[in-house]
């Protein structure tokens, strides 16, 4: 990747910083492990039955999985698969399933994003849309500033006429604790340049990703 793109691709992280995050000391798996049964304990459990002997090393595991999009950079994901073609007609991935952590409870998100975009000069290889909108749902999340996210590192990386991105999910935190409401879906959008201005570029793009609203 030339020093060019890597300058653009910085600008475009920075850009895309949209918390504040403070630096701490480095924190070890053990000193996590040792949370975890604290919260066991706390929760009337015993850390230290068979069941349970393994599960704070397993859920420090899973938990570093699941947000090892904090981990991950556009530089490092994308590997030159930026290409110049001569083309301006919509690109679409639509169905590209996104499985996240709410920030506020840490309970799963799950549902899927459709992303769209009309070049300007520059494309992208397909699969990067995808790794892209996993490295955003690999982090604690809202799902509203997600799908701004999506948007913005695609607006950024390619400059593209315009970019839409349409995020459906149901949250775990509204459907096993709270307003415990099974089958309730949230859909969020994020329409720039061209799919913001002009009426029926946006509706093309609606008419694509229009399915019945269930999950699989």
């Amino acid at each position: 990747m030339s020093q060019q793109s890597r300058n653009q691709l910085l600008t475009v992280q920075s850009s895309l910083e949209s918390i504040p995050t403070c630096v701490s000391t480095q924190v070890s798996d053990a000193e996590m492990e040792q949370a975890v049964r604290t919260l066991l304990i706390g929760l009337g459990e015993n850390p230290d039955r068979e069941g349970l002997r393994d599960t704070p090393k397993r859920v420090v595991q899973a938990l570093k999985f699941l947000t090892s999009g904090y981990r991950q950079s556009l530089d490092d994901l994308l590997n030159d698969a930026v290409f110049y073609e001569d083309t301006n007609e919509m690109v679409l991935v639509r169905d590209i399933d996104l499985f996240s952590c709410c920030e506020h409870h840490i309970l799963p998100i799950i549902g899927r994003a459709h992303v769209a975009y009309i070049p300007n000069g520059r494309v992208i290889g397909l699969s990067k849309i995808a790794r892209i909108c996993e490295m955003y749902a690999r982090q604690l999340q809202v799902q509203e500033r997600l799908t701004q996210q999506i948007a913005n590192a695609l607006q950024g990386l390619l400059k593209p006429q315009g970019v839409a991105v349409v995020v459906e999910a149901t949250h775990m935190c509204m459907v096993m604790r709270g307003v415990q409401k099974p089958g309730s879906w949230t859909v969020t959008s994020s329409m720039q340049g061209v799919f913001a201005e002009d009426a029926r570029t946006r509706q093309e793009f609606l008419d694509l990703i229009r399915h019945q609203p269930s999950f699989r």
